[in-house]
């Protein structure tokens, strides 16, 4: 029995293939007024949707994010050796 209820739940997580969450770093930080507390919100994909996060009754602004490297390019190919005849 119990080693039906280890089988179950070794199938149920390969099922939810449960993985760790990656936080997303977008080009536009949205840089709001809450209250006391001013909040950056740097997971903006387009300048649109950064004004329309601070036009939301947000007081706030809209600006590139200083820490965005892009998307990830294909890994670089490595040297040939060269020959010598």
């Amino acid at each position: 029995m119990q080693f039906m209820l280890i089988l179950v739940a070794v199938a149920a997580a390969m099922l939810f293939d449960v993985r760790a969450s990656q936080a997303y770093q977008g080009p536009w930080c949205a840089g709001t007024s809450r209250g006391h507390s001013f909040v950056y919100n740097c997971s903006m994909r387009t300048l649109d949707q950064c004004v329309s996060e601070v036009i939301a009754g947000n007081r706030g602004f809209c600006n590139p994010n200083p820490y965005y490297r892009g998307p990830e390019g294909p890994p670089p190919r490595g040297k040939r050796k060269r020959y010598y005849y």
